[in-house]
């Protein structure tokens, strides 16, 4: 079966190690904050100015003031730091983030992705993706492996326009994990009752799969 947005969420959290700095896009990637394993500590960085975003704030928790980049409203952490969005910026560009999440319309095989815009559709710019697929040292893409139509946006090349060039290294799909190598998706993992026959009748580009391909892991 598919995974929700939740599980995609949590099958992110699982990449974060210890002391890692980490910017989390609007949507699915912004869930993983609530999922950060137990015995490490991540600084969640939200490029509106706040370094230490916690989960999701409960009821009586809830602060007009303290939001994230997709104006939701979030919890700050134990020695966390809020400043003007420039300094923030400076942080993304002079590489000091560790790993970015964000969402993508396309990827494709030469590691490149188009998260910004839909030509004809209004859009309000492209924000600070742009600044994060150039500066962070590792980027994490999660989205559907496949549109509302059914057909893959895991493409050959993409076709829309794009955020960045070479620089995608991991996606984390509804169906599965893959790296991005030798332009080729290479398959890591299989979401628990996917078949690898699935996953490659929706993945346009290559697809490599080496030995058994195991299921994912939710503890």
């Amino acid at each position: 079966m598919a995974l929700s947005r939740e599980q995609i969420a949590m099958r992110v959290a699982q990449e974060f190690s210890d002391g890692n700095y980490v910017n989390l896009g609007i949507g699915i990637p912004t869930l993983a904050a609530n999922y950060v394993p137990e015995g490490i500590s991540v600084m969640m960085h939200s490029e509106n100015g706040l370094l230490g975003m916690g989960p999701y704030p409960t009821e009586d928790q809830v602060d007009p003031d303290m939001i994230n980049a997709g104006k939701e409203t979030v919890t700050a952490i134990t020695g966390a730091s809020i400043f003007e969005s420039a300094q923030s910026f400076a942080m993304i560009r002079g590489g000091h983030v560790d790993i970015t999440v964000l969402g993508a319309f396309e990827v494709d095989v030469k590691g490149n992705i188009a998260s910004w815009m839909i030509p004809g559709k209004l859009v309000k710019g492209m924000g600070g993706a742009m600044d994060l697929v150039a500066g962070a040292q590792n980027i994490i893409v999660t989205m559907t492996h496949a549109n509302k139509n059914g057909e893959s946006k895991l493409l050959k090349a993409c076709t829309l326009p794009l955020t960045g060039v070479n620089c995608i290294t991991r996606i984390i799909t509804d169906l599965a994990v893959l790296e991005v190598k030798d332009n080729a998706f290479w398959l890591k993992e299989r979401a628990p009752g996917v078949s690898v026959e699935e996953i490659r009748s929706k993945t346009e580009g290559e697809l490599i799969v080496e030995g058994d391909v195991p299921e994912m892991q939710f503890n």
